[in-house]
């Protein structure tokens, strides 16, 4: 039996394709969205800063949270030496708290609070350090969903307006769906050998289980999540920039 592929969206063997796949397009690219979101939502919005926010959290989020992330463990079973790895992530993380340490020069010192923040949130949650207790759903959907909204909409003019509070809640609120669904969906592409059983209806029919079957429908409401947000956050800048 062919080896099931450890992501839906994971490109197969291959250099470029391994490290495009470790990068986990459609999550990288759906906690970028929280961040314009948060932006697009704050009281005014500069395009400078929000570019620096987006470079910072790609560097932070996408390159080395899940550079770490494969190193502890391999859940994505690429060829990657650990060496290469762990000198991706030291180097994108470092790359994006530089980022950040400029902009205090433009923004605030209370910046700094933000970026040793979010440092610790990739260290701390893909290297499952103490025990793994900041490695669980809410610390997801607080470090992936909710931080970067908080810190993109803080970074516009140092303020918190009304909608701060809503847009922090809905954006940790998109990341728990999001974790939600890939949670099983993970477990049984990369854990589950066969699925036996199949469904009784109410009239009589009957429908074999399969694997391909589990993951179909979350899989779709995956994809729907990542095209949407995104689709959303650039709609909601639009409007603030038009």
């Amino acid at each position: 039996m062919k080896e099931a592929r450890p992501a839906f969206y994971a490109l197969g063997p291959g250099a470029w394709q391994e490290l495009v796949s470790l990068i986990h397009p459609p999550y990288t690219v759906l906690h970028l969205s929280f961040a314009v979101i948060g932006a697009a939502l704050a009281p005014e919005v500069r395009l400078d800063r929000l570019a620096a926010v987006l470079v910072s959290f790609f560097l932070a989020v996408g390159v080395a949270a899940h550079f770490l992330d494969e190193l502890h463990g391999r859940p994505m079973r690429t060829g990657i030496s650990s060496t290469v790895l762990a000198a991706g992530a030291t180097t994108a993380l470092l790359a994006a708290c530089a980022i950040g340490i400029a902009g205090v020069l433009v923004v605030s010192p209370l910046l700094l609070v933000f970026i040793a923040a979010g440092a610790f949130a990739v260290l701390a949650y893909n290297l499952e350090l103490f025990g793994g207790a900041f490695h669980g759903d809410i610390q997801f959907g607080l470090m992936w969903g909710a931080f970067p909204f908080f810190t993109a909409y803080w970074v516009m003019d140092e303020s918190f307006g009304a909608a701060a509070l809503p847009g922090t809640a809905a954006c940790f609120a998109l990341a728990m769906v999001q974790r939600s669904l890939s949670n099983p969906v993970r477990e049984v592409r990369r854990r589950v050998k066969d699925v036996e059983g199949e469904l009784t209806y109410n009239d009589g029919r009957r429908t074999t289980l399969t694997k391909a079957g589990l993951l179909a429908g979350p899989e779709l409401a995956l994809t729907y999540l990542a095209v949407a947000t995104p689709l959303l956050a650039l709609g909601l800048l639009a409007l603030r920039l038009s």
